[in-house]
């Protein structure tokens, strides 16, 4: 697989397998979105292929419950699954305090509910996503559509009396027309540059009428596993305050891995 795979992905994939170590039988588990999740979801499905082991997977967006079920992957909705062991999920930008910035792939909403109903919120990301201050990545904020263009101007209004460096924000497209999300809303992404005061930052954008939610995860990731180009892994543990290092092998040939490179 090693000749097959960019330096990226193998990064991408050392830590989603790394991190699939953490599931064990009969465990509930929040399945994430995006790039970097879906090779979690991938291994996942090989681990139980191999190992006979049976866990129950909550999607958190259309696209992660589709490649699950490809997988062989059981899938529930949270109302079914109520309370999760763990979720497993990627990350745009992570601080040293494992602080987030997530909603890049437009799933931030039940993301972060996923995340929350769980024991543990494992983070899978590569070096590149580690930051010492959030921000560069644009935050994104979920909106109603009603009023939304309302909401957009409230939202840069407030932004003037926070700690960051930029105030514009843009709604994202799909095409020519807004993105809408799983729940038919729509995504305002904030160009922050810097972000001085995550917690106030939610707090305050969360209280602004037409917003649902936002894409900083505060205080909910307790595990970052960090994969490099180089098949080595980093584990950190913000509970425990222990930072582990690893390798992963690689084994070549066909397997359901062959057309995921994205």
């Amino acid at each position: 697989m090693t000749g097959e795979l960019s330096p990226i992905d193998t990064a991408k994939f050392v830590a989603a397998k790394r991190a699939v170590e953490f599931v064990e039988d009969g465990m509930k588990v929040g399945l994430g979105t995006g790039s970097t999740a879906a090779w979690m979801v991938r291994c996942l499905g090989e681990m139980i292929h191999d190992s006979g082991m049976k866990i129950i997977g909550v999607p958190t967006s259309s696209r992660t419950a589709d490649l699950a079920r490809k997988c062989g992957v059981k899938v529930v909705s949270l109302d079914e699954a109520k309370w999760l062991d763990v979720t497993i999920d990627g990350a745009d930008e992570v601080d040293p305090d494992l602080n987030l910035i997530k909603g890049g792939g437009g799933a931030l909403l039940q993301e972060k509910i996923v995340a929350t109903a769980s024991d543990r919120m494992i983070v899978i990301t590569d070096a590149s996503k580690q930051v010492e201050r959030l921000g560069a990545f644009p935050l994104p904020v979920e909106v109603v559509p009603f009023g939304w263009q309302t909401t957009k101007a409230l939202v840069e209004e407030t932004l003037a009396g926070m700690d960051v460096l930029g105030q514009e924000s843009t709604v994202r497209l799909n095409g020519e027309a807004p993105y809408v999300t799983d729940e038919g809303n729509y995504i305002i992404d904030l160009h922050l540059n810097r972000i001085g005061n995550p917690r106030q930052v939610a707090l305050v954008l969360n209280q602004i009428p037409g917003v649902v939610e936002n894409g900083l995860f505060i205080d909910i990731c307790d595990v970052v596993v960090i994969g490099h180009g180089s098949g080595r892994v980093e584990v950190n543990d913000i509970n425990s305050g222990t930072h582990e290092e690893d390798r992963i092998d690689f084994v070549d040939g066909g397997n359901m891995f062959s057309d995921l490179s994205d």
